[in-house]
């Protein structure tokens, strides 16, 4: 890893990725995009129009984060402050708050978008500017977003089997953790000195259990998503082959994902 203005780079990796199979090719298949950081800032346009919306409507207390965020259960907010599980207490000034197992199930995707703090937004939109073109430039766009959005629903999966039940989780931070993993997995493809990386990554796993109310479950999903995917498109055979297969691959790891989803919603029903 080399330093750089924003961070740190993996030559490696961008030199494999910017090496050519046929012309207009990604090393892994991809097509080779004419602006690797446009994807990237359109994800982080994303996250902060909703950070903001979420600003204006009352910060914590939106109604906007109880609708994002994703809570694998939902629960009823009692006028007096306390809590209670069934739907059918929210009456006489009791809110609802829904979660993914009460039909909620948009929250598996739009919590991955939802941020309250500055430091939260900051954190992951710094480091989705940082790693974010360099892997588009390696893989593609395509191949990048179904790595982003498959960490994402990953971290979600993981959330929903191992969080709280009545727990609300926000944030882009498991996705961030595959593209954490992403990188770490392409380095160790071409053969690259990954030990900037793996610090920067135990750094980042310290913090999540120093820090209290960091969603542990998130990141492990994420990361474990990413690494997934990542192996599935490195590893791919070349050739004809390689898309296909590639395709098969994803289609599998969203089915698994998608499938743990739905068996904890099955469960807490």
């Amino acid at each position: 890893m080399r330093d750089a203005a924003v961070g740190f780079q993996c030559p490696d990796c961008v030199a494999e990725g910017a090496r050519t199979t046929r012309s207009g090719r990604t090393a892994y298949g991809g097509l080779r995009p004419t602006n690797a950081a446009i994807t990237s800032g359109v994800l982080i346009a994303v996250n902060v129009a909703v950070w903001i919306a979420i600003l204006v409507t009352g910060g914590a207390a939106s109604r906007l984060v109880d609708l994002l965020a994703m809570r694998p259960s939902g629960l009823c907010l009692l006028g007096d402050g306390g809590f209670n599980v069934p739907e059918a207490a929210c009456t006489g000034g009791g809110t609802w708050l829904p979660g993914v197992a009460d039909g909620a199930v948009w929250q598996v995707l739009t919590s991955g978008f939802t941020h309250v703090t500055v430091l939260h937004i900051a954190f992951n939109m710094f480091a989705l500017y940082v790693l974010g073109p360099q892997l588009e430039l390696a893989l593609g766009r395509a191949r990048f977003l179904a790595l982003y959005f498959l960490s994402l629903l990953a971290g979600s999966a993981v959330v929903m089997w191992a969080a709280p039940e009545f727990q609300a989780t926000l944030g882009a931070s498991g996705a961030i953790y595959g593209l954490f993993a992403a990188l770490l997995i392409m380095a160790r493809r071409v053969g690259g000195d990954v030990r900037q990386l793996v610090a920067l990554i135990v750094v980042n796993v310290v913090i999540t259990f120093a820090v209290p109310g960091i969603s542990w479950q998130g990141h492990l999903g994420g990361f474990l998503g990413g690494a997934a995917v990542t192996a599935l498109l490195v590893y791919a055979p070349r050739g004809p082959r390689r898309t296909p297969v590639q395709l098969a691959g994803l289609v599998l790891v969203a089915l698994l994902v998608l499938g743990a989803i739905l068996a904890r919603v099955l469960v807490l029903s």
